[in-house]
């Protein structure tokens, strides 16, 4: 498994769902590990607005692999390194 600070935060952040800051917004956030901790699935919706960040993580495959939904690699990272639980 990889050990980049994106993949450092993802595990830190609780399964199931959670509130968080990013960007000064609150976000509703919901990460689920499946498949023995092969696929981490990620989604987050702002609760004041229209914007999502959505993705899924592979951690074993190469040195992690992310397949964001509809959205940029940097957008997903960017809120998992970021983003603040409240």
């Amino acid at each position: 498994m990889n050990e980049t600070e994106f993949y450092q935060k993802l595990l830190a952040l609780p399964e199931g769902a959670n509130n968080v800051i990013y960007q000064g917004k609150r976000y509703l956030l919901r990460k689920e590990t499946l498949l023995q901790e092969k696929l981490i699935k990620l989604y987050a919706e702002d609760l004041g607005g229209n914007n999502i960040v959505s993705g899924n993580y592979y951690p074993t495959i190469k040195t992690g692999t992310l397949k964001p939904c509809e959205m940029s690699d940097r957008k997903v990272i960017d809120f998992v390194i970021n983003a603040v639980l409240i």
